[in-house]
């Protein structure tokens, strides 16, 4: 004979206690957890459509659901393309010091091979003719900023950004600094240097992109005075990538490493 299976007596249970351990909601309504779980990413949406604005948090979100249901294969990419004008002296009235320095460094310096970065991404740059400024604090590597003079090739996606006029603007990128540098003078340090190099060459605005989804970099660069020039967005998958702007040549369609779209950006009026 097969075993005799007892019955649980769920009757026997306080009917609230019961709902409990099944993990349903107490008396038609939703438990303290369930209330939490919908509260949170509400907030979270909330925050995004208040800090982004309700455009620009629908794309967030569209490129969200897109490489969640590609599995990353495919992807959308978003830029503001600003101007910052470039100060004429240091903001931060940073005195000079011998044991923080900042220098333009070439290939062959030692601090390069404490860069983060892959060997081939920094061959290409210098290959490129980028300016490299390195901060060191007390013997320590610190971060680094790059400058690019009349173009930059994007290594992010498929774009060259060719700068109009090349003789008052430069191009900035990848600003880093190390975690142990994060809360003190090095960014500013690093701004000054290059601030000041730029002005000896006469150079009024140093142009970058920044991540239209990124609201902690939007907010510092408003404070730094920049001027939004254009947008430009990617969608990405595999090798196929096209290409979006809101100047020409407004759309581009690629799907090879020598099909890039080339935006020329031009620098903001002195006026």
């Amino acid at each position: 004979m097969p075993p005799r299976i007892r019955p649980v007596l769920y009757g026997a249970l306080p009917f609230e206690l019961l709902r409990t351990r099944l993990g349903l909601p107490i008396r038609g309504g939703k438990t303290k957890r369930d209330c939490h779980r919908i509260a949170m990413p509400l907030q979270r949406l909330k925050r995004t459509f208040a800090e982004l604005g309700a455009f620009e948090a629908s794309l967030y979100l569209f490129a969200n659901l897109l490489a969640r249901i590609s599995r990353g294969r495919c992807r959308l990419i978003r830029y503001y393309i600003v101007a910052q004008p470039v100060a004429s002296a240091p903001a931060h009235a940073l005195r000079p010091s011998p044991s923080n320095p900042v220098r333009m460094i070439g290939r062959e310096d030692a601090a390069v091979a404490q860069f983060p970065r892959p060997k081939t991404v920094l061959a290409r740059r210098f290959d490129d003719g980028g300016l490299c400024f390195v901060a060191e604090s007390k013997g320590r590597f610190a971060g680094f900023l790059w400058i690019s003079h009349r173009q930059y090739e994007e290594d992010e996606v498929r774009c060259r950004f060719d700068l109009h006029p090349p003789e008052r603007c430069v191009w900035d990128y990848d600003v880093y600094v190390e975690p142990d540098f994060r809360v003190g003078r090095t960014f500013a340090r690093l701004w000054d240097a290059a601030n000041a190099y730029l002005t000896a060459q006469g150079v009024r605005w140093s142009l970058s992109r920044i991540s239209a989804f990124n609201p902690v970099s939007l907010a510092a660069h408003q404070r730094l005075g920049i001027r939004k020039l254009a947008s430009a967005t990617f969608i990405v998958t595999g090798r196929v990538q096209l290409s979006l702007f809101t100047t020409p040549p407004f759309v581009h369609l690629g799907w090879n490493d020598d099909m890039r779209p080339q935006l020329p950006v031009r620098a903001p009026s002195d006026d």
